[in-house]
């Protein structure tokens, strides 16, 4: 599933602290962000038309329907197709070659590929 920018911060909310009434999504977003009542609910109301996020009454209860990995895992997915013409390969090559890796992260990345063997 494919989220906006705003999406995904209502989102990292309810991923970080669990189901939440619509009030208290908002109290935290004016407080890290300064987005008014009315914005957030617009976005909350995104968000459930996406099915990203289930709304529970009473209190309006927000509950997230999708992961942080599902999002995660799409938008990699998406990034490859759009940028590397699909090839994971092209991917991790650019990646690697832009990147000033310590040694424990080459080696946390090649336990990581001898896991996939």
């Amino acid at each position: 599933m494919r989220l906006f920018d705003s999406e995904r911060r209502v989102m990292e909310v309810l991923w970080k602290e669990g189901d939440l009434s619509a009030g208290q999504i908002a109290a935290i977003l004016k407080g890290e962000i300064g987005w008014n009542r009315n914005t957030t609910y617009t976005v909350i109301k995104k968000c459930i038309e996406k099915e990203a996020i289930e709304r529970k009454d009473p209190r309006f209860i927000c509950h997230a329907r999708i992961t942080r990995q599902e999002v995660q895992e799409f938008e990699t997915e998406e990034l490859i197709d759009r940028m590397f013409d699909g090839s994971k390969k092209q991917f991790f090559a650019a990646f690697l070659s832009e990147e000033h890796l310590s040694e424990e992260e080459i080696s946390e990345l090649k336990e990581m590929v001898n896991r996939l063997k």
